[in-house]
């Protein structure tokens, strides 16, 4: 019985590790049948050693999946099957997990470390004792035999029960595998979906409300978190061009001091965005239909090598360019690639121009989103380092930060250039505007001692938001700098700047429009001030 209660200490503990509640209770039912198999006598050697490898095995998927829910948790605070992670698995590949693997090869070194050690001890725990088969195998006792029915009966209702029978890491993981699949799936059907956000613009009719040639340039940066940002305050000289725009433009730039997402990864967040803040709508609304049905000619460029932001929002544009053609985020393909698709699209004749660039911004690896060398910040001995090590950060959240921050200086070259070129050359009562905004934040030692993406943490959601128009806006109150600002209501601003008009706009989610009415979004985290 020995083996039996150590098989099960062991389960017991990753069990734990990964679930809570009475989750614990289904999974220790779902695994007390490799506890009576390894209590109940065999009598041959050949069968006794098939049992072990069995057991072994299935005490790993059991370790496996506890390891893998708890990491999901602590780092993402995501179940493996919520629509978070479901989104994030299906928009991978093989190269991009090649490449999360690279960044966090410590952690997953450390959990192949502990599978290995528990296959070891499990299979030294449920070696054959010294005397077997040595002598005949006496049955159990009655008591052990009835303790045994009773236990597999449990088992046997356990495994009738689809809810408890789902959570086996034996069936959830493959079914996990086919709901990825099936999304994948639903992606590449998108052209009907399309159609039907093109024909409900339609419906509406969106009006015109400026005369004359009208453009509009939005550029969504990935993963840029404001308080690195010089022009947000920031102790390094990360955004020395934009800084500099903003003395010499303070009537037009204007620089929206407590933006927020209320996402804190790409996709839900350019669904928001494209869609009013309610993308799920029975009736949901694409703000690149709307521009398109009032007239304008809508470019999407992109640094993304991404199937899902292609297929729900790119292919709603009159032209697509896509300049990654590397399969991969970590590509070395640098976001100064799409300048010239700014200035080709900027020269087009139409009258009217919407211009969407979607850069990776300092999406990890942070060390590829700048030109080789240029990380001026390379262990360099500032303030900003000095408080980290107050912090007590480690030397990779730091060196990371480093990076990041490198990042963010070459991302400031690139958008404070996409905005000098659509200053110029503008044509005569043309109208013009640029608007910039990150699609959610990033985690580089700020809250914790990490790196990434961080849905639990304020930095995740605080994103820089900044407006430039070539006219003024009497409407706007003088204040409008100090509103907080919600990423997913965006989609309010830009239909204004646009110049659209229809039946059922929200001029209270509109940060530009004296009507604003602030709603702090529902986020998953608590923060102290939203206007800090």
């Amino acid at each position: 019985m020995l083996p039996s209660a150590a098989l099960l200490a062991i389960a017991t503990f990753f069990i734990i590790l990964g679930h809570d509640g009475r989750r614990v209770a289904q999974l220790l039912v779902l695994f007390l049948p490799a506890v009576l198999w390894m209590a109940w006598p065999v009598r041959t050697a050949g069968m006794r050693q098939l049992r072990r490898v069995a057991v072994v095995l299935l005490t790993l998927a059991f370790a496996a999946d506890g390891m893998v829910r708890a990491y999901l948790t602590e780092t993402y605070q995501s179940a493996p099957d919520s629509a978070t992670m479901l989104g994030a698995l299906a928009n991978t590949n093989a190269r991009e997990m090649a490449e999360y693997m690279g960044m966090h090869w410590h952690t997953a070194l450390l959990g192949l470390a502990m599978v290995l050690g528990t296959g070891a001890l499990v299979w030294r725990t449920t070696a054959p004792a010294d005397h077997a088969g040595s002598g005949p195998v006496r049955p159990p006792a009655r008591w052990q035999t009835i303790t045994l029915a009773v236990a597999l009966v449990i088992c046997s209702v356990a495994w009738v029960s689809k809810p408890w029978r789902r959570l086996h890491p034996l069936l959830y993981w493959p079914q996990l595998a086919q709901s990825v699949t099936a999304l994948q799936a639903q992606w590449h059907d998108q052209d009907e979906r399309r159609a039907q956000l093109l024909q409900r613009a339609q419906a509406l009719a969106p009006q015109m409300t400026l005369s004359g040639p009208s453009t509009v340039v939005l550029v969504i940066a990935d993963s840029i978190n404001r308080d690195n940002m010089q022009l947000y305050g920031y102790g390094r000289a990360t955004t020395p061009r934009l800084l500099d725009m903003q003395r010499r433009h303070p009537e037009e730039m204007l620089v929206l001091r407590h933006a927020w997402s209320a996402d804190a990864s790409t996709l839900p967040s350019l669904n928001n965005l494209f869609g009013f803040g309610e993308p799920d709508a029975a009736q949901a609304q694409h703000l690149i239909a709307m521009a398109r049905t009032a007239g304008y000619k809508v470019w999407w460029m992109s640094n993304h090598d991404d199937i899902a932001v292609e297929q729900q929002h790119a292919r709603l544009a009159n032209v697509v360019d896509l300049v990654n053609r590397t399969p991969g985020r970590a590509s070395a393909s640098l976001d100064g690639e799409l300048l010239d698709c700014i200035q080709e699209a900027l020269a087009d004749p139409a009258e009217r121009k919407f211009i969407i660039v979607h850069l990776l911004g300092a999406h990890p690896h942070y060390r590829l989103r700048f030109p080789k060398g240029e990380n001026p910040f390379d262990d360099e001995v500032d303030s900003v380092e000095t408080q980290m090590v107050t912090q007590q950060r480690s030397a990779l959240v730091r060196r990371h930060r480093q990076e990041y921050d490198a990042a963010l200086l070459y991302h400031d070259f690139v958008v404070a250039e996409s905005l000098r070129v659509t200053q110029l050359d503008a044509k005569a009562q043309e109208r013009r505007a640029w608007v910039y905004l990150s699609d959610h934040g990033q985690e580089v030692g700020h809250g914790e001692n990490r790196a990434g993406h961080s849905p639990g943490t304020e930095a995740g959601y605080r994103i820089p938001a900044i407006v430039w128009t070539n006219h003024s806006r009497p409407a706007a109150s003088a204040d409008v700098a100090q509103r907080p600002f919600r990423a997913d209501w965006a989609g309010w601003t830009l239909a204004d700047i646009l110049g659209l008009d229809w039946q059922g706009e929200m001029p209270e989610r509109n940060v530009l429009n004296p009507q604003y009415r602030w709603q702090p979004p529902n986020l998953p985290v608590q923060v102290k001030s939203f206007t800090d």
